[in-house]
């Protein structure tokens, strides 16, 4: 098993272990940055935290880690 392999089990863990914090993270970064550029891009905001959720919670195959 490579380096690669190593960090995406850990990862996956991670993911497993504290999926509803990494969610309130990523949510709390977007808010951030949506007020930062002062709403005018909510949407794509949106999207890419949409998008982090996503990658994060299939990780390990299944969609299960994340709300």
């Amino acid at each position: 098993m490579g380096f690669l392999d190593n960090a995406k089990d850990k990862l996956s863990d991670a993911v497993d272990e504290h999926g509803d914090k990494i969610e309130a993270g990523i949510d709390k970064a977007a808010a951030v940055a949506d007020d930062k550029t002062g709403n005018k891009h909510t949407d794509k905001i949106e999207s890419g935290a949409g998008k982090a959720k996503d990658a994060l919670d299939s990780l390990d195959g299944k969609n299960d880690d994340l709300a």
